[in-house]
């Protein structure tokens, strides 16, 4: 059995006087542990000082909310060094995807600094766009014109014809005609349209007499990708892209121009090649300048977006009826899952009334039309 050693006097004072010290009197601890515990406060106090703050959080999300908002206000001026201007323009509507985007990132990182930045692109696109987004169109209208660009490789030619002669068009516009689907096209349409021309890859069927009626040049035969090798291997240059006639109204003459301008292409080199189609929309742009009638109606498929400055020449003297009585964006093109408005209706001297988007066929684009008044 093991004792327990017993205090002397002298120790048991000696040890209450330690504890004592230690507890002081009263029993409270006074022990060397305030010392850690306020240096631990301090270091606690100098991280919370050091977190940034609402302001200062999120730098990175607040620079890219002033980049997209100068991008969409500045678009005009972004190089078109490989088409990235042209490129641009042609999808500047989708960029507005992005300002949902960065506002859950800024909200989640709890950055007051982006969503404050995030009022530029916002503000910017509400006043290119907004305005879009209304339906402007209008009751009435005194012809309905139809465009499509029917598919070169489009697989049902006759049944795209049907649908549309079931549309109600006045006057309907088909691009990218091949000299086979041409005959299908006009046995199609004869019984709905007695009037018609074709030139090249374009024509214009018509409820409504047409005369005067001309190729329109809108090609490039020395530029692009291929031109090299046209020349080299005497390959015929491309067939008329464009028309003009004078339709035959009840409120006088009305000039119709109906045209497919060249194709853009990404090119591994190149970029965002377009010269083909800057070169037809320049050329496009003169003649509807020259044009002696005061109603004009622009058909076709230009391959570009009424924002993108290669139609500026177009669009400067012509509206777009989808712009003044449409509904929405309009867009026509792919007609998978429409991304952009590259099909278009543009007038001079008429007032569009109402502007929409036909129902799919068998091309990739989708069929536009407008209805249109004097």
């Amino acid at each position: 059995m093991t004792s327990t050693p017993q205090q002397t006097p002298q120790e048991t004072v000696t040890a209450g006087a330690r504890d004592t010290a230690e507890t002081g009197e009263g029993g409270i601890d006074l022990r060397d542990t305030g010392s850690g515990t306020w240096r631990a406060g301090l270091r606690r106090a100098i991280r919370i000082g050091s977190r940034p703050g609402p302001w200062k959080r999120g730098l990175v999300l607040t620079a890219l909310a002033l980049l997209l908002g100068l991008l969409m206000l500045l678009h005009a001026h972004i190089t078109d060094l490989g088409g990235l201007g042209s490129l641009v323009e042609t999808f500047l509507p989708w960029f507005g995807l992005f300002v949902p985007v960065l506002l859950a990132g800024a909200l989640w990182r709890r950055s007051a600094s982006a969503v404050l930045a995030l009022l530029l692109p916002a503000v910017v696109w509400a006043s290119l766009f907004g305005g879009v987004l209304s339906d402007k169109s209008q009751p009435g209208g005194d012809l309905t014109v139809v465009s499509h660009n029917v598919n070169a490789d489009n697989p049902d030619p006759a049944g795209t014809a049907r649908d549309l002669a079931a549309s109600g068009a006045d006057l309907l516009a088909l691009e990218e005609l091949t000299d086979h689907a041409r005959g299908v096209y006009e046995e199609e349409l004869a019984k709905t349209y007695p009037y018609h021309s074709v030139q090249g890859t374009v024509g214009l069927w018509s409820r409504l007499p047409l005369s005067d009626t001309r190729q329109v040049d809108v090609l490039r035969d020395d530029a692009g990708p291929l031109a090299r090798t046209r020349r080299a291997e005497d390959i015929p240059v491309d067939p008329p892209r464009a028309l003009r006639t004078t339709v035959a109204t009840d409120q006088g003459p009305l000039a119709v121009y109906v045209a497919h301008l060249g194709s853009v292409r990404v090119m591994p080199r190149g970029g965002f090649w377009t010269d083909s189609r800057d070169a037809g929309a320049e050329k496009l742009a003169k003649a509807v300048a020259a044009e002696q009638i005061e109603r004009v109606v622009v058909l076709g498929d230009m391959n570009g977006t009424t924002d993108d400055r290669a139609l500026d020449g177009l669009t400067s003297q012509l509206h777009s009826a989808q712009d003044a009585a449409g509904d929405g964006f309009g867009f026509s093109w792919p007609a998978s899952f429409p991304m952009a408005r590259i099909d278009q209706i543009l007038v001079r001297g008429v007032e569009p009334k109402s502007s929409w988007v036909l129902p799919a066929t068998g091309s990739d684009h989708l069929p536009v039309a407008a209805g249109i008044s004097w």
